[in-house]
């Protein structure tokens, strides 16, 4: 949830340019997940009905300093685009200004980054709160968490109202990609629910970090795959669904 404070420093004349991590998977660890399962990826089929677009804390706070936050504000309109043409979920999730342990944080952090932090996700509407280049849609869900991870528990309500759904995949997107997203990613694994994660709409500082976090999530708790053939996946699914009706 939370940026280095030194991104803060950005003047409101140095707009940074949209631009894209160079990620990667190590190809040792495409072949450790083949000799171990037979396949490169865990989840070959997702239905579109059964499925949620998680996009994690795209708001000024992160996206107005970033190039790399900006750079995918693209790729997350088209999952969204692609898991509501089938009949899936698109979910937005906010950092709430309640913190869980704010002794600790302040502890943690100093008192100056941990309230910049708390605030860091706006008040008021969650709409509103949202980046403005993004494209909300009836029937979307709209949700404050209070912790990193939007499924740990007590942080937020999301995993009941996703399970009230019948949806079993979440896709993860959004920033920051070593923190709040890969927190997401790991707790929604341990409660259950099938993980991918999208390597080019989720951002973090840095190449390394960003990099970094894919590789925890490959090796234990989801696929990773780029937004086309996640898009792809999606569209199979619904082309299928609609030929068979």
């Amino acid at each position: 949830m939370a940026l280095n404070h030194e991104v803060a420093t950005t003047t409101e004349h140095e707009v940074p340019a949209p631009k894209l991590h160079d990620w990667r998977i190590e190809p040792r660890e495409y072949e450790r997940q083949e000799q171990r399962r037979g396949r490169r990826f865990a989840f070959e089929r997702i239905t579109p009905r059964q499925t949620a677009l998680v996009v994690i804390d795209m708001i000024p706070f992160f996206v107005a300093e970033s190039g790399y936050c900006r750079g995918i504000v693209a790729n997350i309109e088209r999952l969204g685009d692609a898991v509501r043409a089938g009949d899936g979920l698109v979910s937005w999730v906010v950092p709430g200004s309640v913190q869980l342990h704010p002794a600790l944080a302040e502890e943690f952090y100093g008192a100056d980054i941990a309230e910049l932090f708390r605030t860091s996700g706006g008040s008021g509407a969650i709409a509103a709160r949202l980046w403005s280049g993004l494209r909300q849609a009836p029937g979307d869900l709209l949700l404050e968490k209070f912790a990193y991870s939007a499924f740990f528990p007590g942080s937020c309500d999301l995993p009941h109202m996703l399970r009230e759904r019948g949806i079993d995949t979440v896709i993860i997107a959004g920033t920051l990609t070593n923190i709040c997203c890969e927190s997401s990613a790991r707790d929604a694994f341990a409660s259950g629910f099938r993980v991918v994660f999208a390597a080019d709409a989720t951002a973090a500082r840095r190449d390394h970090d960003h990099n970094a976090a894919l590789h925890n999530i490959y090796r234990s708790f989801g696929d990773v795959r780029p937004t086309e053939e996640i898009v792809r996946l999606l569209q199979r699914q619904t082309a299928d669904r609609l030929d068979d009706a």
